[in-house]
C-alpha cells in the first residue's frame, strides 16, 4: 500500500511528547477514526515517544497516511540511543524491569494493528506502527492529503491543561463504550445461554476479554494521572516557590506592575496545582489506594484552621462567616486531613455562590456515635432538578454566577468519595434564592477494616542522634532540577543555614557528602543516575553517615509501601507542591531547630502530603 508522509514532530523536550500525542489524535480524527481508536493511537504514540525521550534523550515522530485500501495512519518513531536490550523478551512479555523499560512497548503494541521494532546496539531504534479504519473506506488521494495538511496547519495544538482535561474525557468515553459493549455482549449471549452450552463458554470468554480491556484502560488512566501529576507538579511547585520568593522581596523591590504580574503568575500556578491534586486524589480513591491516617483531634481546631483559610476571601465582602462546634466541642478519631478537605470543598462552594448574607458551619452529634457537620449559606441556591447532579464528576450547574467563576467540577465529587472512605455520607438540601446546606455525617471513631481502634494519639519517634547540641551550618541539596534547588536554597538562607551546597545526581551527592560532611541533606527521590532510596541506603551504609538527618523533597505521590521504607529513616517528607511555601518553610525550620537542640532524627514526623 502506498504510504505518504504528512507531518514530523521532533521530540527534544518533555512538552514535545504532549505535542506528539495531540497530533496523533488530531490526524486520527481527521481520518475518521472513532473516539476510542483516537485514544488508542494517541496513547501508543505518547508511550513510544516517551521511551525515546527517556532512554535516548529524544527522537523524531513521523506521521504518515496509508492511502489504502484499507485507509489508516502509520507512525514511525526514530531515536539514536543505545538500542533496546532483550527486545524479544520485551515483546513476549517476559522482561521484568524496575525502571519500566518495555512497559510502553508492550502496551503500545496491543493498541495498534501493526507494530514493528528495529534496534541496533548501539545505533538507535525505530518503531513503526499502524492503525486501520475498521470499515472499507475509499482510498486517500492527493486532494485528501492536501485537506489533511491544511487542517493540521490551521489547528494549533492546545495547552497542557486543556490536554489533561481532554485526555480524562477520552478515558471516560472509552470506559463508557466498554461498559456499553459489555452490556450488549451480556444481552446477546444470555439468549444463547438457553440454547446451548457453547453459548455459556462464549459468553464468559467475551466477558473476560472485556474485563481485561477495561482493566488495561483503567491502568492506563491511573498511570497517566500519576505520571502527568508528577510532570506538572514539579514545574508548578517551582513557579509557586520562585514567585513567592519574588513577592517576599527576596531579590529586591518590585514596582507595582511587576508585583501584579508575579501575583497573577502565582495565582494561575496555584489554580492548576489544585486541579492536578484533585485529579490525583480522585484516582487514588477510585483505585482503592486512599490511605486513612486516623488520629485524635478536637473539631474546633479544624474549624479554626478553616476560618483562617477562608476569611481572606470574604473579608472585603458583605458575607459573614460563623463556626459553631458546640459549647464543649467534638472530639474525633479519624483522618483530620481528609475531613478538612471535605469541609474546605463545601466552604469554597459556598463562598463562590454567596454574594451577601451568611455562611455558617455547625456540628452536632447524631445517633450511633456519629457526628453531622453542615455548611449553610444564603447564596443563590440549587434547583431541585439539579441536586442529583452536583456530586457528579465534571458537572457544573449553569447559572449567572457560574459564568463568572472558574471550576473543574471535581470538588464536590471528591468530597463525596473522601467521606465514603471515612465511613460517612454527604448530602445537600437547597432552595433557589434562599441558599444551600451541604452536610457530611461520619463516625466519631473511624473503624478500619480490621476494626482496630487507637485509644490515644500515636506519637512518631525516631532514633535520637548521639552527641550534644550542634548548630546545623552545612546543608546539602540533592535535586536534578536547578529551579527546585534555587527555591530550597533561598528558603534555607532566610532560615539561617550558613553554608548550602548542591548536587544534581546521586553520585555527586555521595561525593559532596563525603567531602563536606553536611549536617542536613535535602534529597529528591527522582535522580538521573539512581533513586533517592538508593542514595539513602548508601549514606546509611557508610560510617558516620548512618544518623545524618535527611529531608525528602519530592514531587512524586508516594504510596504506603514507599512511605513505610522512609518512616523512621528521615526527618520529614515534603511532597513538592502539596504544601504551601510557608508550610514547607515551617517544616524546614522545625528540622533545623531539632538539630540545634541536638534532636537529630527526633524531629522526625509522619511523611506529609
Amino acid at each position: 500500500m502506498p504510504i505518504r508522509p504528512l507531518l514530523t514532530v521532533e521530540v527534544r523536550l518533555e512538552p514535545d511528547i504532549v505535542l506528539a500525542r495531540q497530533r496523533a489524535r488530531q490526524i486520527a480524527g481527521l481520518l475518521g477514526f472513532a473516539h476510542l481508536d483516537q485514544t488508542k493511537i494517541a496513547t501508543a504514540t505518547s508511550e513510544i515517544a516517551r521511551n525515546a525521550f527517556q532512554y535516548a534523550g529524544g527522537g523524531r515522530v513521523e506521521f504518515q497516511v496509508d492511502e489504502g485500501p484499507p485507509v489508516g495512519i502509520a507512525i514511525r518513531i526514530r531515536e539514536r540511543g543505545p538500542g533496546i536490550r532483550d527486545l524479544e523478551a520485551i515483546l513476549d512479555g517476559r522482561h521484568v524491569s524496575q525502571s519500566g523499560m518495555g512497559v510502553g512497548i508492550v502496551g503500545a503494541r496491543r493498541l495498534m494493528d501493526r507494530f514493528e521494532v528495529e534496534t541496533h546496539e548501539p545505533g538507535g531504534s525505530c518503531v513503526t506502527m499502524a492503525k486501520y479504519l475498521p470499515t472499507r473506506s475509499a482510498a486517500v488521494g492527493p486532494p485528501d492529503l492536501a485537506r489533511l495538511a491544511a487542517a493540521l496547519a490551521r489547528d494549533v495544538p492546545r495547552g497542557i491543561l486543556e490536554e489533561v482535561q481532554e485526555q480524562n474525557q477520552e478515558l471516560l468515553r472509552a470506559l463508557q463504550e466498554l461498559r456499553d459493549r459489555q452490556a450488549e455482549i451480556a444481552q446477546i449471549h444470555s439468549r444463547e445461554l438457553v440454547e446451548t452450552n457453547r453459548g455459556v463458554v462464549a459468553l464468559y470468554t467475551e466477558l473476560d476479554e472485556s474485563a481485561r480491556a477495561l482493566k488495561r484502560l483503567s491502568d492506563l488512566k491511573s498511570r497517566f494521572l500519576s505520571e502527568m501529576s508528577h510532570e506538572l507538579r514539579t514545574p508548578l511547585s517551582s513557579i509557586r516557590s520562585l514567585s513567592g520568593f519574588l513577592l517576599d522581596r527576596g531579590d529586591g523591590e518590585l514596582n507595582a506592575e511587576q508585583e501584579k504580574q508575579v501575583t497573577l503568575i502565582r495565582k494561575a500556578a496555584e489554580e492548576l496545582m489544585g486541579l492536578v491534586d484533585d485529579l490525583l486524589d480522585l484516582a487514588r480513591v477510585e483505585a482503592g489506594k486512599a490511605v486513612v491516617r486516623p488520629s485524635w483531634f478536637d473539631l474546633r481546631t479544624v474549624f479554626e484552621g478553616l476560618q483562617a483559610t477562608i476569611w481572606p476571601t470574604i473579608e472585603r465582602t458583605t458575607v459573614s462567616l460563623a463556626f459553631d462546634a458546640g459549647p464543649e466541642g467534638v472530639r474525633l478519631y479519624t483522618d483530620e486531613g481528609k475531613l478538612t478537605q471535605v469541609l474546605r470543598n463545601f466552604l469554597s462552594n459556598a463562598v463562590k455562590f454567596t454574594e451577601r448574607g451568611e455562611i455558617r458551619v455547625t456540628a452536632r452529634p447524631e445517633p450511633e456515635e456519629r457526628v453531622r457537620i453542615e455548611v449553610s449559606d444564603t447564596g443563590i441556591g440549587i434547583a431541585a432538578d439539579d441536586l442529583a447532579r452536583v456530586f457528579e464528576e465534571y458537572r457544573q450547574v449553569e447559572n449567572p454566577i457560574q459564568l463568572r467563576t472558574k471550576g473543574t467540577g471535581l470538588g464536590l465529587p471528591l468530597a463525596r468519595k473522601l467521606a465514603e472512605v471515612l465511613g460517612g455520607v454527604v448530602g445537600v438540601r437547597s432552595r433557589p434564592g434562599v441558599g444551600s446546606t451541604f452536610a457530611v455525617t461520619i463516625p466519631r471513631v473511624y473503624r478500619p477494616p480490621d476494626d482496630a481502634i487507637a485509644t490515644e494519639p500515636a506519637a512518631v519517634r525516631g532514633d535520637a542522634r548521639a552527641g550534644g547540641p550542634r548548630l546545623p551550618s552545612r546543608v546539602l541539596i540533592v535535586d536534578d532540577r536547578e529551579d527546585a534547588r534555587y527555591a530550597i536554597r533561598s528558603t534555607l538562607l532566610k532560615l539561617g543555614a550558613l553554608v548550602v551546597a548542591e548536587a544534581a545526581s546521586g553520585a555527586e551527592a555521595l561525593d559532596r557528602a563525603r567531602a563536606d560532611r553536611p549536617d542536613l541533606v535535602i534529597l529528591d527521590l527522582g535522580l538521573p543516575d539512581m533513586t533517592g532510596f538508593q542514595v539513602l541506603d548508601r549514606l546509611e551504609a557508610e560510617p558516620g553517615f548512618r544518623d545524618m538527618p535527611v529531608i525528602i523533597h519530592t514531587s512524586r505521590s508516594l504510596d504506603e509501601g514507599e512511605r513505610g521504607q522512609l518512616r523512621g529513616r528521615v526527618a520529614a517528607v515534603l511532597e513538592r507542591g502539596a504544601l504551601g511555601q510557608d508550610d514547607a518553610a515551617a517544616v524546614l525550620r522545625d528540622c533545623l531547630e531539632g538539630l540545634r537542640t541536638g534532636g537529630g532524627r527526633a524531629a522526625a514526623r509522619e511523611p506529609m502530603r
